[in-house]
């Protein structure tokens, strides 16, 4: 049997365990330990829209609405204070990308390779054709909706029609890591993640690569060994543009120019998150680690959730935000990664990184569709009387 075609069915098992939802974990996932919490999470309403099905569909915020969308393209608009329904409306085909927001409005990319464009009332405004299926949120900023095809191409669409403005496409190894991770806008640069662990910043405008740095270089002798994909959104933070490589690194470097800063050998599926003192990281191991974002020096990890397809991790306040396979909710503390507190769900998977409301609350979106706000709060020392 051709090496190619061995190495194809090896990758499609590899494929379908590293995807962010990885319905079929790997590891039987580890007994949640009892904690003492220090702090409670509530939560402060629950909606819903369709499954997600296969997809990893992520929530977004637009001023006070959170945008949620399920797989058969229906989309609802939540009241951040209350998760009154605010509107409602039906993309009319199934949705594989979304949601993304930005300049006004709601953006959905499908399987078939078209972005849809919404007004925030859900009036059909444009829909553009791509080179392939779209499993990421397209995203807009200053005039220019970016979205990224299956093929990884990036594309700059014009804001009011759709028409392409520019397309960005480099070459990529024979195997690759098919992922739903888009892109980050920021500071008129679009920061993306591609196959064979580069990190590329381009031009919002105009598509050109401002710079190019390497997170991670593919090693080994086979096509499956040398894949080192980024599968995860990078971030990006005051100077500081960071991300990480599945079978590579943790890599972070100077905003403007791209110099390398620091690296450090931790593979990772699901993602990093940031704060003003360290960087986290969900390794593909599911152990959560912190790193110093000055140094990358470890600081803490906490590894009492294995094989639990533990989300990205959310940086907020004092504390550390992951989801699971199974629904829970995990706080963890952002000094030492002992658990805080911990809240279930509907039971079903918590594939994309949580997002913040605002510095205490945030939302998170199930497989199943539930839609849930929730309020991280302190706990308080009983007083000696």
């Amino acid at each position: 049997m051709p090496y190619r075609f061995l190495a194809a069915l090896a990758m499609a098992a590899l494929l379908a365990s590293c995807q962010l939802f990885k319905s079929s974990p790997v590891q039987k996932p580890a007994e949640l330990v009892p904690i003492e919490p220090t702090a409670t999470l509530k939560i402060l309403w629950q909606g819903s829209v369709e499954s997600a099905s296969k997809n990893v569909l992520y929530p977004q915020t637009s001023g006070s609405i959170v945008y949620a969308v399920g797989a058969g393209g229906g989309v609802t608009g939540f009241d951040v204070a209350d998760g009154k329904s605010l509107t409602s409306f039906a993309a009319g085909q199934p949705v594989s990308g979304g949601v993304g927001v930005g300049n006004g409005l709601v953006l959905l990319g499908t399987p078939r390779g078209e972005v849809l464009a919404f007004d925030r009332e859900g009036k059909p405004l444009w829909k553009t054709q791509l080179s392939s299926e779209i499993l990421a949120p397209p995203e807009a900023e200053d005039g220019t909706v970016v979205a990224r095809s299956g093929d990884n191409r990036i594309y700059g669409l014009d804001v009011a029609t759709g028409k392409q403005k520019w397309v960005y496409q480099r070459a990529t190894p024979a195997l690759s890591v098919r992922t739903n991770t888009g892109m980050v806008i920021q500071r008129g640069g679009v920061f993306v993640g591609f196959p064979g662990g580069r990190l590329i910043a381009l031009s919002l405008g105009n598509g050109m690569v401002a710079w190019e740095g390497i997170v991670a270089i593919p090693r080994g002798t086979t096509e499956l060994e040398r894949v080192a994909d980024i599968t995860s959104l990078p971030v990006i933070d005051g100077q500081q543009a960071c991300a990480a490589a599945f079978q590579g690194r943790v890599a972070c470097f100077e905003l403007a120019r791209g110099t390398l800063q620091w690296a450090r050998d931790v593979s990772s599926v699901a993602g990093i998150g940031m704060d003003a003192r360290f960087l986290y990281v969900t390794d593909d191991r599911n152990a959560v680690q912190a790193l110093d974002r000055a140094s990358g020096a470890s600081i803490w990890r906490q590894d009492k959730l294995v094989g639990r397809n533990v989300s990205a991790p959310l940086a907020l306040g004092r504390h550390v935000v992951v989801g699971d396979l199974e629904g829970y909710v995990h706080l963890l503390s952002r000094e030492d990664g002992s658990f805080a507190a911990r809240i279930a769900t509907d039971d079903s998977a918590i594939s994309a990184p949580p997002r913040a409301l605002n510095s205490n609350s945030f939302v998170v979106q199930t497989r199943n569709g539930g839609v849930f706000a929730i309020a991280v709060e302190q706990k308080t020392a009983a007083k000696t009387p």
